[in-house]
C-alpha cells in the first residue's frame, strides 16, 4: 500500500476526476485520464491534510512571516535612455504591434 492510499483511507475528501478536468483547463494543463485519476487521488490527500491543520488550536500563537531575520536589499531603479533611432529598431524587431504598442497574445482569453 503506498503512502497516498494509506493516508487516503483515513480522510474522506475526494476530488472528482470532473474537478481535476477543470482544475487542468484553468491551469491549461492536458491530462490524460489516467493522469487526472491519478491526480485526483493525490490532491485529495494534500486537501484532508490541510483540512487536518485547520483542526489545529493556534489560540495565543504570534503570526510569523519568516523566521531568519533576513530583509531584502533593494535599490532604486535607474532609467536609462535611449534614442529614436534605437527605440524604433528595437520596436521593429517585435513580431506584431499597432503604432508604438507591443501587441502580445490574451492572457485572460479562453481558447
Amino acid at each position: 500500500m503506498t503512502l497516498v492510499q494509506c493516508a487516503y483511507n483515513i480522510f474522506i475528501m475526494k476530488l472528482t476526476i470532473d474537478k481535476i478536468g477543470q482544475i487542468a483547463k484553468l491551469a491549461r494543463l492536458e491530462l490524460s485520464e489516467e493522469e487526472k485519476d491519478k491526480y485526483a487521488e493525490q490532491l485529495s490527500v494534500v486537501l484532508d491534510y490541510i483540512e487536518m491543520l485547520n483542526e489545529v488550536d493556534t489560540e495565543g500563537v504570534e503570526e510569523t512571516c519568516q523566521v531568519t531575520g533576513l530583509q531584502d536589499v533593494v535599490r532604486e531603479d535607474q532609467e536609462c535612455g535611449t534614442t529614436s533611432e534605437e527605440r524604433e529598431k528595437l520596436l521593429d524587431l517585435f513580431p506584431e504591434r499597432v503604432g508604438d504598442l507591443l501587441k502580445v497574445r490574451g492572457v485572460f482569453t479562453q481558447t
